[in-house]
C-alpha cells in the first residue's frame, strides 16, 4: 500500500494523527483527490487489525467529496505512522478468564463545524480486544456528561450484542 503513495513517507511519526489538530473543510483544494479517497478507503480496511487508527480513519473520511491540502498532509502523517509502525496489530493473550470489559470515551463538540461530539469503545475478552469503535455522533450533545453517557450507551448495545453471540 505505502510503495505507491506518491508523497514523501520515509521520515518516522510516532502518532497516528497530529497532535491537537482539528481538521476543516477550509483552505485550498487538493489537486488530487482521487488519491485521498484511495488512501483514506485502504486505510478503513487497516482498522480491522488496527484500533489505533480508527479515529483517524473516522476523521479522514468526512472529508471524501472535497479533500483539502491540510486533509492530504493530515494523510501524509498517517501513512508516515503506519509505515514505521507496521509490525504493530492486535495482541491476541490466551487467558483463564473470560471476562468482557468495554471502555469508551468522548470528545465533546470535537467536530468544529457541526459541534458534534466523538466517541469512541473498545472491548475486550480477557485481555484480548475484539471490538472497537470511533464516529461522530449523530444528535449533538448539550454537556460533555450527555456525550459521555452517549459514547456508553454505544458500547453497552455492542456489549450486548457480543453477550447474544456467546
Amino acid at each position: 500500500m505505502l510503495h505507491d503513495y506518491e508523497l514523501h513517507i520515509s521520515k518516522a511519526a510516532v502518532t497516528p494523527f497530529p497532535l491537537n489538530l482539528k481538521l476543516t473543510s477550509e483552505g485550498e483544494a487538493c489537486s488530487n483527490p482521487d488519491l485521498y479517497r484511495c488512501y483514506v478507503d485502504k486505510l478503513n480496511f487497516l482498522t480491522h487489525t488496527r484500533p489505533d487508527l480508527a479515529f483517524v480513519v473516522q476523521s479522514l473520511s468526512q472529508f471524501m467529496h472535497c479533500p483539502k491540502l491540510s486533509h492530504i498532509a493530515a494523510l501524509t502523517h498517517t501513512l508516515r505512522y503506519v509505515n514505521h509502525a507496521s509490525g504493530q496489530g492486535i495482541l491476541l493473550k490466551a487467558t483463564d478468564k473470560l471476562t468482557l470489559q468495554d471502555f469508551s470515551d468522548s470528545d465533546w463538540a470535537a467536530c468544529p463545524s457541526t459541534r458534534r461530539s466523538v466517541i469512541g469503545y473498545v472491548l475486550l475478552l480477557g485481555n484480548s480486544p475484539i471490538s472497537w469503535k470511533s464516529k461522530k455522533q449523530s444528535t449533538i450533545s448539550k454537556s460533555s456528561s450527555e456525550a459521555e453517557y452517549r459514547a456508553m450507551s454505544q458500547a453497552s448495545s455492542e456489549v450486548t450484542w457480543i453477550v447474544r453471540l456467546l
